[in-house]
């Protein structure tokens, strides 16, 4: 059974357009937003992961190796599992933060524009194999039932096709907006079409081929086939390497971390996917075996891995044949999409916007939308090329091996995120470049060229398709031991510790309290302008304000220095956390410090402890309950009490001085002494700057009547 090319165009386009309408409805505000925010919806859109895996490489690794397939399910399942300790300390830095890739999420913890440079380039390397991967699926599968289509005009107009929609609903907002609410419905819509199709074919070989279970029984008891029986080899090593990759997809894998943190909806989503994924993964699973088996017992010609498609074709069914090429497709597709989106951010933010700020432009959003545009353009004809020049030479199985083992060498250190604070950059780029290094000589290169390295050095192992988890095991090792060996010998900057205790868990950080040269958050506007220009900074400050519900002016040093970290978060997510860590750090900086220095900011580390409150236990949960009750019995006490840091600023007010003064805790605390009405500056100010312990009736006309006032420092 064959179709022709021009049909095969239109239905292709028919679903894309059916996936443009989904996208495009959702952003306009329809019916459809409503179940964006669903934690189905956000399971179901996890579901890219499986990609072009699901429909054709399960079942070609099921054929060659048997239940082996399973690892490449089970190893991403055990991470959502372990969601608690694992993939939520991730979501929480990375809202607070607005981290959205894994390369800004590097940056800022080891303090590195370099690192977060390594990190895009590395899964940029490693993801032209995948998209190749998903590139090369749609263009023999076409192939099989068009066999007049060529091959390389499918592959172009696929990768037109996907390139459009990338555009459009990936690029069409600079990144600072929130979620691509379009884009996770129509992901969602994309891998319901490949479960779906995956049982449904399933289930017509269980009843159409076999005649239900007591059939294939008899078959399989009957079969000479040693591949029915699914038999895997027990110290079959690359079921391991596979299990350790999909375990590391969950960190390291640009669409997976887009899809998992940056386009989550809520922690509770995070939570129902931890089994959720899972479950669905085991969904697409479960008909492999039976694809398999239909496909040897009806005899079909198709490779292994396009099973799915001959099987089809064997029962001369043409709705079921075009189902599973549109399961093919909505799985390519929908895997290209989310890891063009992601890597072109992570390209934009980590090497265009290092090189080039983009402070002459009038309009930074749209210049920062039509550079993001052009990246996509740039990552999908790179994707192609590789294609056209190796990817279609190899198979669906290596081709994922190549990828999985290029991103698993930023597993290390996204451990070092939350559970090695000891870690640092030195380590950390030293060890990639090691495993970087050791995967090109060992898997690239030979399965990319004629000439192998490792055979000119006549080593007594060389890379193949029976052994490349051998190499993949050693250049990870190779990785860890030079990150953790470097670390341990160099020092951590200052800047790096204090990244590491914010990023791990439960550590709170220590900020120290100082002056910012910027006076009000109009002066942040003007000394935004420079890098940014008027009208980005007017408008940065203004989000920020709105976001911490402050006043249109804000004056008071403490709400300054909360305005300046809100900034720099936001600029990390419109421009990646290195730049916009240095850009406020030349233009929002803080005056130099005094002879005797500053002190720690207690509103901020009282703030971090009423995050924590709930997660504090022991001797910790009993330190901050006794905090807590101090700090309620200084605010009841019936004498009006205030504290007052050495540089003036206010840090505690309690009621008795709310209704001594009529002025507000919510007015003072974080301002300064001499923001207070005249006749209170003059005489706070003077009485704290003054040698004397004591002040006995110093009398103070309030609201027409004298009074006399007793003032004491403590």
């Amino acid at each position: 059974m064959s179709f022709s090319a021009t049909g095969l165009l239109l239905a292709s386009l028919l679903y894309l357009i059916v996936l443009f309408g989904i996208a495009w409805g959702t952003e306009r505000g329809t019916l459809l937003r409503r179940w964006v925010r669903h934690p189905l919806i956000y399971t179901l859109s996890l579901g890219v992961y499986a990609g072009i895996w699901a429909v054709y490489g399960a079942i070609g690794m099921a054929a060659d190796s048997g239940y082996g397939f399973l690892a490449y399910y089970l190893g991403i399942s055990g991470a959502f599992l372990l969601a608690p300790v694992l993939l939520n300390p991730i979501l929480r830095i990375g809202r607070a933060y607005q981290l959205t890739s894994l390369a800004d999420l590097f940056a800022y913890r080891y303090r590195s524009q370099w690192a977060g440079t390594l990190v895009t380039l590395c899964s940029a390397a490693a993801i032209l194999a995948l998209l190749s991967m998903q590139i090369q699926a749609v263009s023999v599968s076409a192939s099989l039932l068009a066999p007049d289509a060529p091959p390389k005009v499918i592959s172009v107009m696929f990768s037109l096709i996907v390139v459009l929609f990338t555009m459009l609903f990936g690029a069409r907002r600079h990144q600072a907006s929130g979620n691509h609410q379009g884009l996770v419905l129509a992901i969602a819509f994309d891998s319901l079409v490949k479960v779906v199709a995956l049982l449904v074919l399933g289930g017509v070989i269980l009843f159409s081929v076999f005649g239900g279970t007591n059939g294939l029984e008899a078959w399989l008891a009957e079969t000479s086939h040693p591949e029915a029986t699914m038999t895997m080899a027990i110290n079959d090593g690359s079921w391991r390497a596979l299990l350790l990759m999909s375990f590391a997809a969950a960190l390291v894998l640009p669409h997976m971390y887009h899809m998992t943190f940056s386009e989550n909806p809520s922690p509770r989503a995070l939570a129902k996917a931890s089994w959720g994924l899972p479950l669905y993964l085991l969904l697409v699973g479960l008909p492999v075996p039976l694809i398999v088996w239909g496909g040897q017992a009806l005899s079909v010609d198709a490779p292994p891995a396009f099973f799915s498609i001959g099987v089809a074709q064997a029962l001369e069914s043409p709705v079921l044949t075009m189902a599973m090429y549109i399961a093919g497709l909505s799985a390519a597709s929908g895997l290209m999409i989310v890891s063009t989106l992601a890597l072109s951010g992570m390209v934009l933010n980590h090497v265009v916007l290092p090189l080039k700020t983009p402070r002459d432009q009038g309009d930074i959003y749209r210049w920062l939308q039509w550079v993001k545009r052009l990246l996509i353009a740039v990552i999908l004809f790179l994707a192609l090329l590789f294609h056209e020049t190796i990817g279609q030479h190899l198979n669906l199985s290596i081709l994922g091996a190549i990828s999985l083992s290029g991103t698993l060498q930023l597993l290390p250190g996204a451990l070092g995120v939350i559970y090695w604070p000891e870690g640092n950059r030195r380590g950390l780029i030293a060890g990639l470049f090691t495993g970087l290094f050791i995967w090109l000589i060992t898997l690239v290169l030979p399965f990319s060229v004629a000439a192998d390295i490792l055979s000119w050095l006549e080593l007594p192992v060389t890379p193949g398709y029976d052994n490349w988890h051998l190499f993949t095991f050693v250049s990870l090792t190779a990785n860890i031991s030079v990150f953790a060996l470097v670390s341990i010998l160099s020092p951590a900057s200052p800047e790096e510790t204090s990244a590491a205790q914010a990023c791990s868990l439960g550590a709170l950080s220590r900020p120290q309290r100082r002056e910012l040269l910027a006076a009000s958050s109009n002066e942040f506007v003007q000394q935004l302008a420079e890098p940014l220009g008027i009208r980005v900074a007017r408008r940065e400050v203004e989000r920020a304000l709105n976001q911490l519900k402050l006043p249109n002016v804000e004056f008071r040093p403490y709400q300054l220095r909360r305005l300046r970290d809100q900034v720099e978060i936001n600029l990390s997510g419109l421009l990646g956390p290195s730049v916009a860590r240095d850009i406020v750090k030349r233009h929002l900086g803080f005056k130099p410090l005094t002879h005797g220095g500053t002190g720690q900011d207690i509103r901020y580390v009282e703030r971090a402890l009423g995050d924590y409150q709930n997660q504090l236990t022991g001797l910790a949960g009993e330190l901050d309950n006794l905090r807590r009750h101090y700090r309620q019995t200084l605010q009841n006490l019936p004498i009006p009490a205030c504290s007052v840091g050495e540089d003036g600023e206010i840090l505690m007010w309690n009621h008795a001085m709310e209704s001594l003064t009529n002025i507000s805790a919510e007015e003072v605390v974080g301002a300064k002494l001499l923001a207070l009405p005249e006749h209170w500056h003059a005489l706070l100010d003077d009485f704290n700057r003054g040698d004397d312990l004591h002040r006995y009736k110093h009398r103070l006309d309030l609201r027409g009547k004298p009074h006399w006032l007793n003032l004491h420092k403590a």
